[in-house]
Parts: structure tokens; sequence; C-alpha cells
């Protein structure tokens, strides 16, 4: 253990280690995410909950402390130990004591394996093993197997939408995926897909679902709604970067659930369209003011709070960058790959002086009747 002040850090290795019968384990993290990848013998006190709820810990033994990464546990058990608490925390919180969980995992079942093979090559060995059932069904029974390990939202959904659209109905795949919020999505996926969802279970820090093609369902079990008006549609009006972000999370899980997308830019949504490269134009002296203070592309776009002249959304992109997430330019590309429509609001734009030249490729012009009649053909029209 490495001493940090009054507050002990201990690795996911120690951690394992920890009995609870000694300690007061103590989960910050929120409750639906301890549901599906919760410690039973651990306290949940979420830490959105507030600072009060920790004055009822018991001080009769050593307190662990542990968030989703490690950054909320640290400033909690500062505070218990100011206290009066022998406090630790969790490096790297549950997400790192989970990859050292899958790897000692990992070891053991590679083991197993070589023992096992080294006893059917082995003379001694009077009869061959039995061949698994799984090795006598044809290759076209197996279930094939996609692997979303380390992805984050909404790359398993897509991944599993992009490999069930080339399979024929009744093809079946297993899934094993690492995102918490998978264990939600891929239900809510398989219904509203009319996919049928076959299994799904949370072990050692896997979330493994089985799932079975369906090409539509009967009248019976279809949705209220039919699904050409189960369509999606954003108007992005915002150009933060933090907005710009949610709204494309938002619209590739919608174009992974099969629902036609149409995300209509209109004002300062319209930076986010923009080349990040200088193109020459013919232009006004208005509509170069206009540009020069615009920001010109993703690359350039603030945070909504915390912006700090830009140093907030730098440090947002690095905390992607560092949890796997996919960067709001991959979001864009994955978007356009999936048929989701980037339509550029017309009126917007000249009265923004921007060109068409100036924007990405891939992105219609449009007016309001476009958004409209987008509109009418959906269940849900966001405006961000």
């Amino acid at each position: 253990m490495e001493g940090k002040g009054t507050v002990t850090r201990i690795t996911p290795e120690e951690f394992a280690e920890v009995s609870p019968a000694a300690v007061t384990l103590v989960d910050l993290r929120e409750p639906d995410e301890v549901l599906v990848s919760g410690i039973p013998e651990a306290l949940n006190m979420p830490f959105s909950a507030g600072f009060a709820q920790f004055e009822t810990i018991p001080q009769d033994k050593p307190v662990v402390v542990f968030c989703r990464v490690g950054d909320w546990s640290e400033q909690v058990a500062e505070i218990l130990a100011d206290r009066g608490y022998d406090a630790s925390t969790l490096v790297g919180g549950y997400q790192e004591y989970r990859k050292f969980i899958e790897g000692e995992s990992a070891t053991s079942a590679a083991a197993a394996a070589t023992a096992a093979a080294a006893a059917v090559a082995s003379p001694a060995a009077e009869a061959p093993a039995p061949t698994p059932v799984s090795a006598v069904a044809s290759a076209a029974e197996r279930p094939l197997f996609i692997d979303a390990k380390g992805l984050k939202c909404p790359g398993p959904i897509v991944k599993v939408a992009d490999t069930l659209r080339e399979l024929p109905e009744g093809a079946r795949v297993s899934v094993e995926a690492t995102e918490d919020a998978f264990f939600s999505d891929i239900r809510i996926w398989c219904e509203r897909t009319r996919n049928r969802l076959d299994s799904l279970s949370f072990e050692d820090g896997i979330i493994r679902a089985g799932i079975t093609k369906k090409a539509s369902a009967p009248v019976a079990e279809a949705s209220a709604l039919p699904l050409e008006q189960n369509d999606k549609t954003f108007v992005v009006f915002s150009g933060d970067l933090d907005k710009t972000i949610a709204a494309f999370i938002m619209a590739n899980g919608a174009a992974a659930m099969g629902r036609k997308v149409t995300m209509f830019f209109t004002f300062w949504g319209l930076n986010i369209l923009r080349r990040p490269e200088k193109v020459r134009v013919g232009k006004t002296a208005i509509e170069r003011m206009f540009g020069a203070m615009m920001p010109r592309g993703t690359k350039k776009l603030g945070l909504s709070r915390m912006n700090m002249c830009g140093a907030g959304s730098k440090m947002i992109r690095g905390i992607m960058k560092q949890k796997g997430i996919s960067s709001l330019e991959e979001l864009i590309e994955s978007a356009k790959a999936h048929g989701v429509r980037l339509v550029a609001c017309q009126m917007s734009m000249d009265i923004m002086g921007i060109h068409k030249e100036e924007l990405i490729e891939g992105v219609e012009l449009g007016g309001v009747s476009t958004f409209l009649g987008s509109g009418e053909q959906s269940d849900m029209s966001l405006f961000i």
C-alpha cells in the first residue's frame, strides 16, 4: 500500500485481498451502476447524494472507499481521514479493479485449457475426452461471436446492429461487452428492433448477451407506432462541444436501432459543420467579420460551462480519449456512415455568411419544410 498523508491508496490487487468482514466498504457509484456491477458487502452511498450521508459510516474499523474511476473516492477518503477515520481509496476505482479481475479470470482459464490439453495428449490417458456438444454442431448453428469489450456507448450497440444487418433471419449471435450501459441498452435495443434477446448475464465484469435476429414481428407483437413513424429529429442550435457530443451519441444510438435520423443544424450549430481549414470564397465585409468571430469546425468548439478559455474543451477531449470514448469527429463519421442526415439550414447560413463550400462533406442544405417534413415522421424531436 502507498500512503498519501493520512489517506492510504490501495491497488486493485490489494483491494482483491481485502476481507469485507475486516473493513467497511463504501461504494460511491450510482445505484444503477451498482445494480449491474456491485459488491454485495459494500455500502452504497452515491457521491451525488451529498456529504451528510458519510456521517453514518461506523468508525469501529477501517473504511475503504471506491467509485468508478477513483477521483471521487479520493476526495471522500480525505474528508473521512480529517474526521478521524482510518480511510483508504481504491486507485483507479472499480474500473481498474474490474480489469484486474478480468485479467485474473483470463489467466485461470488459459491455465485450465493448457492443463486439459496436456491431459488429453498424455499417454496415460485411457480414453479420449468427450467431444463438447458445441463442437458437434455445424458451423451454421453456432452463434456468431461479437467482441464489443472496451467499446464505449454507443459503440457496442452500433457493432451489434452492423453485424446483424448482414445476417439472415434466424441467425444467432453472442455478444460480450464491458460497458455497464450495455446491460440496459441491449434489452431496449432488442425490444425496439424486434430482435429476440435469448439471454443476458453479468459476470466477472463482462456482460454477455445472446440474440436471435428476427426479420419482423407479428402484428400482435408490433409496437403502438409503426417503425416508419419512429424516426428521430434533432435541431442542433447550440455550437457547444458538450451539447454536440451528446447530440451525436443519441443520433448514433438511434441509427443503430434502425431509425431514420435527421439532424437539422441552424445558427450556432452550423459551426459544427464548418471545415477546419480556411476556404477561399467571395464574402462581404460583414460575412468575413462573422467568420472571424465564430469557431471553424469541431476542434474549435468550446464548452457551455467551464470552458476556461479553451482549456476545458481540451480537458474533456483528453478524458474522452483516456476512457476510450469516441471523439466528436469519430461520432460524426459514424453517424454519416449509418445514414444519419446532416442538414444545414440555408436561411441561417445566409444570415451568418457561411457558404456551402465551407461545410464538410455529406451535408445537405434545407429549410424549415425539410425540418417539418422530418418531424412529422418522427416520434421524438429534440432541440439542442
